[in-house]
């Protein structure tokens, strides 16, 4: 699969195949250096290339402080031997002990997650989330001075809403700053409006790449969860997502990945990935696994082409 079509990253030169790898798990599911060698290498071997993480990741964990996931992710690129042959993203802002925009805590946080991913340079450092108590000139400058020494080749926004993303790119050109070039917001075949309404028309008119996370819906799309006895197989989130999804409309999406499936010899979960990536404002979506065996079938998504019958079944099925 190493012959996957690269998609460029907004206008940042980057370019990258059409399915990110979740670093969230490393640290939290795949505990440990040799779990975490084994996925990224079957990923990086599959054609693939971006793995998207954060300073954060897994601080939720018991146990846990946060950077977990950046230090897992350090080992084995020093271990591989392949940073050449993929591209770093991860994010500041969210975790507690580095929190926020400020250009003090943007200059701080990079130098951590370049010390624990054992790196020169980040290629896409974004904003985990807005921060509206500091300036966006300051913020973008602090990026800018991060670009200037080599830290950082790109930066990107996450969490952003449509109005704040829109200034921030004004603020870039009105005071020739670098700009996001990318956005990660949810987004996926039941999560639709929230993207569609307001960010989608802003990125594709701006030319941003897009990565859009949740994109199998917590597992929802995979059709673990089609009755309220499944939640029981996920306790830690299962009655969530059945809370959350398993009403007529999330009947109605299953149904028609199912019949979309079965035409395409494929599982729910590769005709819902299959789906984002055939949208085209959408550049890769993140998903996650846990074992080789999960990510092999996540990785297959590539390989589908949906007909325009198929996307319009399914997007029909999904309307908001």
């Amino acid at each position: 699969m190493s012959s996957i079509p690269r998609r460029p990253l907004g206008r940042s030169g980057i370019t990258v195949a059409p399915l990110a790898f979740g670093g969230n798990v490393f640290g939290w599911s795949v505990k440990d250096a040799a779990g975490t060698g084994r996925l990224l290498d079957a990923f990086v071997d599959g054609g693939f290339n971006l793995i998207d993480t954060a300073d954060v990741y897994p601080a939720w964990v018991p146990g846990n402080k946060g950077g977990e996931s950046e230090t897992l992710i350090g080992q084995w690129l020093k271990s591989s031997g392949k940073r050449d042959q993929v591209v770093i993203a991860t994010k500041v802002a969210k975790w507690g002990e580095r929190p926020g925009l400020s250009p003090e805590n943007i200059e701080a946080a990079v130098d951590d997650s370049l010390r624990r991913l054992g790196i020169d340079t980040i290629d896409l450092y974004q904003a985990h989330e807005d921060d509206p108590s500091v300036p966006l000139e300051a913020t973008l400058g602090a990026f800018s001075r991060l670009i200037e020494k080599g830290k950082v080749r790109a930066i990107g926004a996450s969490n952003y809403s449509a109005e704040r993303l829109a200034e921030a790119l004004r603020v870039s050109q009105d005071h020739n700053l670098p700009r996001y070039e990318t956005l990660q917001p949810e987004y996926n075949l039941y999560d639709r409006a929230g993207y569609e309404t307001e960010l989608e028309p802003l990125v594709k008119a701006q030319g941003l790449g897009v990565i859009s996370y949740y994109a199998l819906a917590s597992g929802f799309l995979t059709g673990k969860y089609r009755d309220p006895a499944d939640a029981a197989k996920s306790p830690a989130r299962g009655a969530k997502v059945v809370a959350q999804y398993l009403n007529p409309r999330g009947q109605a999406i299953l149904e028609a990945l199912d019949a979309v499936a079965e035409a395409q010899k494929a599982t729910p979960a590769q005709i819902a990935l299959a789906w984002l990536m055939a949208r085209d404002s959408i550049t890769a979506p993140i998903a996650s696994a846990s074992s080789v065996e999960q990510l092999q079938e996540i990785l297959q998504a590539a390989r589908l082409t949906l007909t325009p019958a198929q996307i319009q079944a399914l997007d029909q099925a999904s309307a908001p």
